[in-house]
């Protein structure tokens, strides 16, 4: 009541608490609205603002109230009192994450702060006091009785008639309340990469920035229309996946060991790691009688499900009457996805799909780690282009045999690739007919003729971070050049746009900048992009134009793995150069492919939750019938939006070389089988026994069901 005569700080409050103290023993607050602001927005309660002296015992408290103080007094020197009360209403917490009233009036009446009628202020005014206390959501009386104190107050100090309270004191406010969480808006999975982006992190942490309460503004990469049409590929693709997965497996469990049959106790392992079976063993410590029987008691649950609404494949749910334990196994049945696209030429990431539905599945499975299978010999190939070699250069396409020291087994054993389609030609194969076939036995050979350790390095430097180097007693691993190490869907594509963009290497960008407001109204750039950028030349441009050729060819040569790309993106082939890569690892468990354009580059993953559910043969599992068609349909829809096209629409610069570099001689050579018991399947890259498993390198969450609702102390079971 005393805001508009007060110099910022209240000496007469700051009296009557010392007194209180001294005399009853009892705390209470005096701090001013002007010193609140100061709090909000300076932070100066914190060990951020106290530095060493505050860690003395009770000089950190005297030390925040005297910058406090004196910033207040600051600040009523500066700006006016309705300027202050509205700086103040910008950045004071109402509870529920609402921060500020512009997100308060969304949060609790869906609406603005201009709209709000006078008790929807009041009460909002009150919620002040105790966010929790007084929630009009949590305790609707008490909220009620506070809003009317308000309102009373605004009737004495002649800014309300008395006709106005009599008639508003009795009626309760209603609520439209519309709180946003993680599961709200758009691109969730791409909001959450960046709180957790460790780039921004530091940053955060070495400025005292706060994300959710500093009420910045976040200028981010993402493309709306592209984020779109990357979400509406992948629930479009995926529901015809996942009825083709239905096909095979039924309700018969899909989690089989290499050899097909299913893995024991499979189910009951996921299901010891959701919410509900952890509450029931907090419950029941020493009872697994108990646990099992509610884990095995049907009751109504919400379980996802895809759903046609308009025409158009939608992310739903459904209520069914199931036990717990038959939940988990009903959602292990879904395949899961990823898609990521970014713009080669600065890195900005454009388009971020996590997986199917963010409310089920909060895995982000573009930034988890899956063997890449044939992906990778896109590296293996680059570091032969970097050492001089050619498209048209040639390797023997012949079965061949090495010693390979195995560490976990302590002896030599016999390392020998075999070729997706089980058979090999005996003679000569360019690297451009390898590499658009996806032939296993040129790109080891490939691999050992320019040293592994230099396929290793090529990929590091193009964008690979994950390690690439796990047995220490085996260096050149050949299996590497098949995709036998584990990447994630993010540094892949950063790798193939490192090609894309003649060489050059630039980490993912997910924010341009953050602005902030000054306390004068003016925003300042605190964080910009350009300051952080690092490019760096990985490749040369002759290998990254050889790579560009040889990543076409997959599409334009017989035989390529990347011809279905072209169902999808043959209208535009004359404005845009287009290329790609499919990969698939051991069992059908991961399925990749990353589609390339000099503007624009995207990566799709496809494979189970855990990587012994997969599909069990090439023509439902491989990564052109899987991962490429969602690359396909998001490419055939960012270039057929008139709008988008022209930004995205472009051919590659070539360089002057001769024609023999690409037009290779070809070698007529009579096909013959491999031995039955080296059949490997189609375009699975890694077939030394012992490779894969199934256990993922990180272990997703029990993201099966929502299983059922945490149980509350004393609530019936």
């Amino acid at each position: 009541e005393r805001f508009h005569d007060h110099c910022g700080v209240d000496f007469k409050g700051l009296g009557g608490a010392a007194k209180d103290f001294i005399v009853h023993q009892r705390a209470r607050g005096a701090s001013t609205i002007t010193q609140q602001l100061v709090k909000n927005m300076f932070k100066v309660r914190t060990e951020y603002s106290t530095g060493l002296l505050g860690k003395i015992p009770g000089l950190g408290i005297l030390i925040m109230k005297t910058k406090e103080i004196l910033l207040a007094l600051v600040i009523e020197t500066q700006f006016s009192k309705d300027e202050i009360i509205t700086m103040y209403a910008n950045t004071v917490d109402f509870g529920n994450g609402a921060f500020g009233i512009k997100t308060a009036a969304r949060t609790y009446y869906n609406t603005t702060p201009d709209s709000l009628s006078v008790d929807q202020s009041a009460t909002l005014v009150g919620l002040l006091k105790a966010t929790s206390s007084y929630n009009p959501k949590k305790n609707p009386k008490r909220s009620m009785a506070r809003r009317n104190v308000v309102l009373y107050n605004m009737v004495i100090h002649g800014h309300l008639d008395h006709a106005a309270y009599n008639r508003m004191k009795d009626e309760p406010t209603p609520l439209h309340f519309t709180v946003e969480n993680a599961a709200s808006g758009r691109a969730q999975y791409f909001r959450n990469a960046i709180d957790s982006n460790e780039q921004l992190k530091e940053w955060r942490e070495k400025n005292n920035v706060n994300f959710y309460t500093d009420g910045l503004k976040i200028y981010t990469t993402l493309d709306s229309r592209m984020q779109t049409y990357a979400e509406e590929a992948v629930l479009e693709k995926m529901y015809e996946i996942q009825q083709r997965f239905n096909g095979r497996w039924g309700s018969d469990p899909c989690w089989v060991d290499e050899e097909g049959n299913e893995v024991p106790g499979f189910v009951e392992s996921v299901a010891k790691k959701t919410p509900y079976y952890k509450v029931l063993e907090s419950r029941f410590p020493n009872n697994a009688d108990s646990i099992r029987h509610y884990m095995n008691t049907p009751r109504e649950m919400r379980m996802f499900e895809y759903r046609k609404e308009g025409g158009k494949v939608v992310a739903a749910s459904k209520m069914m009457n199931i036990s717990p334990m038959d939940s988990v196994a009903y959602m292990l049945h879904f395949m899961h996805a990823g898609l990521v696209a970014m713009d080669p030429r600065n890195g900005f990431v454009k388009a971020w799909v996590g997986d199917i539905d963010y409310k089920t599945w909060q895995y982000d499975k573009v930034t988890s780690s899956r063997q890449c299978g044939s992906t990778f010999k896109l590296f293996v190939y680059s570091a032969a282009m970097e050492q001089g070699l050619t498209p048209c250069d040639t390797e023997l396409d012949e079965v061949f045999h090495w010693d390979v020291y195995n560490e976990s087994k302590g002896e030599m054993e016999d390392y020998s690739p075999r070729n997706a389609n089980g058979r090999c030609t005996g003679g000569q194969m360019s690297f451009r007919e390898a590499f658009a076939r996806s032939v296993n036995i040129v790109a080891v050979r490939v691999g050992k003729r320019v040293g592994f350790d230099n396929v290793r390095a090529t990929a590091e430097v193009m964008g690979i971070k994950s390690p690439l180097r796990p047995d220490k007693a085996n260096e050149d691993k050949p299996a590497m050049c098949l995709g036998s190490m584990d990447v994630n869907l993010l540094e892949l594509v950063n790798g193939y746009g490192t090609v894309a963009n003649y060489g050059k290497h630039i980490d993912p960008v997910l924010v341009t900048r953050i602005v902030k407001t000054n306390p004068d109204g003016t925003e300042e750039t605190i964080y910009n992009y350009e300051d952080e950028v690092d490019a760096n030349a990985a490749i040369s441009a002759r290998a990254a134009y050889f790579m560009q050729k040889m990543l076409g060819f997959g599409l334009t040569d017989g035989g390529g793995t990347s011809q279905p790309l072209t169902d999808y993106v043959d209208s535009y082939m004359n404005t845009t150069d287009f290329g790609g890569k499919t990969g698939t690892s051991n069992n059908y468990s991961d399925a990749w492919f990353v589609g390339t354009s000099p503007n624009l580059v995207a990566g799709v993953w496809v494979g189970g939750e855990y990587r012994c559910i997969h599909f069990t043969s090439g023509a439902q599992g491989q990564g052109s019938r899987t991962a490429l068609p969602i690359c396909g349909r998001f490419f055939q829809k960012v270039w057929g939006d008139s709008k988008l096209r022209p930004l995205v629409s472009a051919k590659y610069v070539g360089l002057s070389m001769p024609s023999s570099t690409l037009e290779c001689a070809e070698v007529e050579v009579e096909r013959y089988d491999e031995p039955d018991t080296t059949f490997v399947i189609d375009d699975a890259d890694i077939t030394t026994e012992g490779e894969g498993g199934e256990n993922p390198t990180e272990t997703p969450p029990a993201a099966t069901p929502p299983a059922a609702e945490p149980i509350e102390p004393g609530q019936e079971m």
